[in-house]
């Protein structure tokens, strides 16, 4: 069992020079100075990922799997075309990345957890919801037009993949008027267990992965603002270092966190999903939550574990 200790005090210090404000800037004042062929290859990276997904389960589950779990041939027949979406993503990305004299990033090798056709279009739910999160987050670092347009043209397909997902899933298509922007190393946190091993010859990405937080399986079925709910630290003990201060939950939303105390519980942390102040974005549908020592900011520098990923009714 590993322990994350992390200094209040420090994560004060953070949170007075940098005192909050939309989340869409924090990311941009937080991030470490990358290039645009870093954030081209940490597309590439993830769009890699979805393209396995796809054709590894295209592969493995016949369109009689899909009918037999409830989904029509309509549905298995965009599901080819989600899947060659992100085959073109792959090549668009690889392809700009040459052209800019940077090396593209391989393909890893990955291990999705799914074992049928439903886990299979859950999962899939959650990687476009966090691709969608990822485009949004990153955008704010990209310095050349020509990219900033290109990655724009693909976060609005990433977010029509991400609504027709939902809405066969009976899950509202569009659950909040908008979405929500990621880190480059809070995604990185999401993506990171579904990476076995990647080729040495890959370049090194200027990400590192957080503590995984995760939502409880004990958790209700439906969650609102107002519900209690466990998250958990699996093989983390998650404290302040003085041993004693208050720990947090931020919801992050476009227009910036939203905080509410956890309380420290056998396994991780138990807190009420708050409701977003009013004129704010709200916290619904695919939403984000982290711990943190700080009540006024969210960077890199003030997380101490986490994204969970919740479904906010």
């Amino acid at each position: 069992m590993k322990s994350t200790f992390f200094s209040v005090a420090a994560l004060a210090a953070v949170a007075a020079a940098a005192p909050a404000r939309n989340h869409l800037l924090a990311l941009r004042q937080a991030a470490p100075q990358i290039t645009d062929a870093d954030i081209l290859n940490y597309a590439l990276t993830l769009e890699h990922l979805e393209d396995k997904f796809y054709r590894e389960a295209l592969a493995n589950f016949t369109e009689s799997d899909f009918a037999a779990a409830g989904f029509d041939a309509t549905f298995y027949n965009n599901l080819k075309e989600i899947s060659s979406d992100e085959m073109t993503h792959v090549s668009f990305l690889t392809a700009a990345l040459t052209q800019a004299g940077a090396k593209p990033v391989a393909e890893c090798t990955y291990a999705f957890g799914v074992t049928d056709v439903k886990s299979f279009v859950a999962t899939s739910s959650i990687l476009e919801g966090v691709g969608v999160s990822a485009y949004l987050g990153a955008a704010a670092d990209i310095m050349s037009k020509e990219y900033l347009t290109a990655a724009g043209s693909i976060l609005t397909v990433e977010a029509r993949h991400s609504a027709y997902i939902r809405a066969s899933l009976s899950e509202s298509p569009f659950p909040s008027p908008f979405d929500v922007p990621l880190s480059l190393n809070e995604v990185y946190t999401l993506a990171a267990p579904f990476i076995v091993s990647c080729p040495e010859t890959n370049a090194k990405l200027p990400v590192k992965a957080f503590p995984m937080l995760m939502s409880s399986p004990e958790n209700p079925m439906k969650i609102t603002a107002g519900t209690k709910i466990t998250l958990l630290t699996p093989d983390y003990i998650v404290k302040p270092a003085d041993g004693t201060s208050q720990i947090y939950a931020a919801f992050i939303t476009v227009t910036g966190p939203v905080f509410t105390e956890a309380t420290a519980v056998d396994g991780g942390f138990s807190l009420t999903v708050p409701t977003a102040p009013e004129g704010s974005a709200p916290i619904a549908g695919q939403s984000y939550v982290v711990l943190t020592g700080c009540n006024t900011t969210v960077t890199d520098e003030t997380v101490a574990a986490g994204p969970a990923i919740l479904e906010i009714s």
